[in-house]
């Protein structure tokens, strides 16, 4: 039977004509003759007619023999079978450790991040049977090995409970996070080929093995953040050495203040912190990491609130609180605000920044964020305080707030970015207006509280009435806070003067208070403490009315004009406001008060020492002389025993009216008795009508005003 074999197999299959040494047709017949010739080196699949074919004639028509055929099958049986004896041997197996094979998978990832993506699919295209097939891009079987490793690593970590997996071996933790940077890298690598169904395998397990590395990263993120540092000889330190809450936020010495940059955490510690969140941010574990550090985070603020005193209270809560346990919370707040400011918002940022340095937007995201939580609670105390009930003597309270907001707050806006500065402005400008709101309210209730004392009782002995030590000392109290007053009142004029209970006084009369000083006193808070002034003024002079004694009247002015100035010029404050020309004019209405008082007072008496009437013709007439001096004593007596028991606190007021009577009766007195003592007959009736020597008067004199009742004067032995 003849073929023609040559057109059946492709070039690059047939043998070349020197394959097996054909030099003729004579060569090939020997192969048929003798048997034992060398075949090994002809390939295992060619055929009795394909060695036929090739001939050196091609395309010869060769007639088949039963024998050669014969004999060529079994030498190619022969050679098939050494063949597969080769076959069995296997490669040396390699061994892999997870420093030799990450070399590798850095090389493959490198290779696939210059591979174009669409090359991926697809690295070979070969045409067969007039048919495009692609074919799957190959994977290195180090890529398993490696997975295997890095599997096993990680169930080592996860075996390991609690605190302590990291720390303990610096090249260990250094290692998993190299590891987990592989597997992230290999994960976003590999991401092309997830639609591939032959890949679905390897690219789930690369998936749970990364899954499985981020939560040993996320557990060591939360125990490293949640693990701060604390003195070795810490007294809260219990029986087994577990630190108590508080700790994680006791209030920094000014000298410690300098060094703790990160709010109890070392350096080291941050290190770690910043370099798990590198890998979990570049693993696409984001969420993760964020939410972990606000949780902890968010945690030590509020104990920082425990440890300062502070109470989370709710609005309605404040609006429920007696007076006298808000006024305890206060000063609570203000420290918190003030600690916040100037402490822990600072070293928080700066710890932010720390643990996120390769992600400023993230490290702003979380600093803002947990610091919004934090003022929002603060803010919410103090404009709940601004809605409970106002009283006049709450004022001081509320200023301390609004210095507080007003110099704390604005000093954090640095820390934040330009949307959060601006949104933090006006939030804190609203509750610092709603405290300067009330605290106007409040001062200019103190009108409100002059206006409605209207008792007729009048306070015994011509004292300082207690509207007068109220009004001075809240106004002295008040000058403390001058600044701040004159501030408020400044940007809260409007509402002052709409609040005002003495608006038609501020618009009408208030230019007329003090026209002598006007230049100084064009603030509205100028305006408003002139104002409570005059209030007051006109509220004593109807006080001063209720005495039916005039003299007593005046001591009343006088004790409470005295104690008025004093009051303004012992506040320096407060004298600058009123200025001097006002203080003038009140010290002239003190002197015609006292001239007013001796007038009632004292006239009468030294009209008994007047000589008209004594005299006759130029002889003295006994009877109207005795009766003189008879008169004198009684009213001298009366004078004692009723100013004996008045009032006059001021020991530089009640000297000077002694000083002043003395200056007046004593001479007087001395000068009536040596021109007409003589006339009275020496002895029982000397003693009957002369009854003080004037050391007797001097001394009664200075008894006067100690508010102590006296039955009379007596003649002193």
């Amino acid at each position: 039977m003849e073929r023609d074999l040559s057109e059946k197999h492709p070039p690059e299959k047939q043998l070349s004509n020197n394959s097996y040494g054909f030099d003729n047709e004579e060569n090939a017949t020997n192969i048929t003759t003798n048997p034992n010739a060398n075949h090994h080196d002809q390939p295992e699949t060619e055929t009795c007619d394909q060695l036929v074919s090739q001939s050196p004639k091609a395309g010869v028509k060769v007639e088949e023999s039963d024998s050669t055929g014969h004999e060529i099958e079994e030498v190619l049986h022969e050679e098939k079978e050494n063949d597969e004896e080769i076959g069995d041997i296997s490669p040396p197996e390699i061994h892999y450790t997870l420093e030799t094979v990450s070399q590798d998978i850095d090389q493959f990832i490198t290779t696939l991040s210059a591979t174009p993506k669409d090359a991926k699919e697809t690295i070979v295209e070969e045409e067969k049977e007039e048919k495009d097939e692609k074919v799957p891009m190959e994977i290195p079987v180090f890529v398993e090995k490696f997975l295997d490793l890095v599997e096993e690593k990680v169930a080592k970590h996860e075996l390991t409970e609690g605190k302590g997996k990291w720390g303990q071996n610096p090249e260990e933790d250094s290692s998993f996070l190299e590891a987990v940077n592989r597997i992230s890298k290999l994960t976003s690598s590999l991401d092309g080929l997830r639609s591939d169904p032959n890949r679905a395998a390897l690219i789930s397990r690369i998936g749970g093995i990364q899954q499985r590395a981020m939560a040993c990263l996320e557990d060591e993120f939360r125990f490293t953040l949640e693990d701060i540092k604390h003195n070795d000889q810490d007294p809260n330190t219990d029986a087994k050495g577990k630190q108590h809450e508080a700790d994680r936020c006791v209030l920094p010495e000014s000298e410690s203040a300098e060094t703790d940059n990160f709010l109890g955490y070392s350096d080291d510690a941050v290190s770690k912190l910043n370099r798990i969140a590198k890998e979990m941010i570049g693993g696409g574990f984001e969420s993760e990491c964020c939410h972990v550090y606000m949780m902890i985070r968010g945690q030590a603020f509020d104990e920082c609130f425990t440890e300062i005193g502070f109470e989370k209270i709710s609005i309605d809560e404040v609006q429920k609180m007696q007076w006298e346990a808000l006024e305890r919370e206060i000063p609570l707040w203000i420290k918190a605000v003030k600690e916040y400011a100037s402490i822990y918002f600072v070293k928080e940022l700066k710890l932010a920044e720390a643990i996120f340095s390769n992600h400023s937007s993230i490290s702003s995201s979380l600093f803002s964020n947990l610091t919004r939580s934090v003022l929002i609670q603060l803010l919410n105390f103090a404009e709940a305080v601004a809605m409970t009930k106002r009283s006049a003597e709450k004022l001081f309270k509320f200023l301390d707030m609004y210095e507080t907001l007003r110099d704390s707050l604005p000093a954090m806006g640095a820390l934040f970015s330009e949307e959060y500065e601006n949104e933090l402005k006006t939030e804190s400008t609203t509750a610092r207006c709603r405290i300067g709101e009330a605290a106007i309210c409040m001062f200019c209730d103190l009108e409100n509280s002059i206006k409605s004392d209207t008792g007729k009782t009048p306070v015994p002995g011509g004292a300082v009435h207690p509207l007068t030590r109220y009004t001075m000392n809240y106004l002295k109290y008040a000058g403390e806070y001058i600044a701040t007053l004159e501030q408020v009142f400044r940007e809260h004029s409007k509402i002052e003067r709409a609040d005002s209970t003495s608006r038609p006084r501020y618009e009408s009369e208030s230019q007329n208070f003090n026209n002598d000083n006007d230049e100084e006193n064009q603030s509205p808070f100028s305006n408003q403490l002139v104002r409570v002034m005059d209030l007051l003024d006109s509220n004593l002079e109807a006080k001063s009315k209720l005495y039916k004694d005039i003299a007593l009247s005046c001591i009343f002015m006088m004790n409470n004009g005295r104690y008025i100035v004093q009051k303004i010029k012992g506040s320096t404050e407060i004298r600058q406001m009123m200025g001097d020309p006002w203080c003038r004019r009140k010290s002239s209405e003190l002197r015609n008060y006292h001239k007013n008082y001796q007038r009632e007072t004292w006239s009468k008496l030294l009209g008994c020492l007047g000589h008209e009437g004594l005299q006759v013709n130029g002889k003295v007439i006994k009877p109207v002389l005795k009766e003189r001096f008879k008169s004198f004593n009684v009213l001298f007596d009366e004078i004692h025993k009723a100013q004996s028991s008045w009032v006059v606190s001021d020991e530089q007021l009640q000297s000077e009216l002694r000083v002043s009577i003395t200056a007046v009766v004593i001479p007087a007195y001395r000068s009536f008795m040596g021109r007409f003592s003589q006339y009275l007959t020496p002895g029982r009736q000397t003693e009957k009508y002369i009854k003080y020597q004037a050391e007797d008067l001097e001394t009664y004199i200075d008894e006067l005003f100690d508010g102590n009742s006296a039955s009379g004067a007596r003649k002193r032995p």
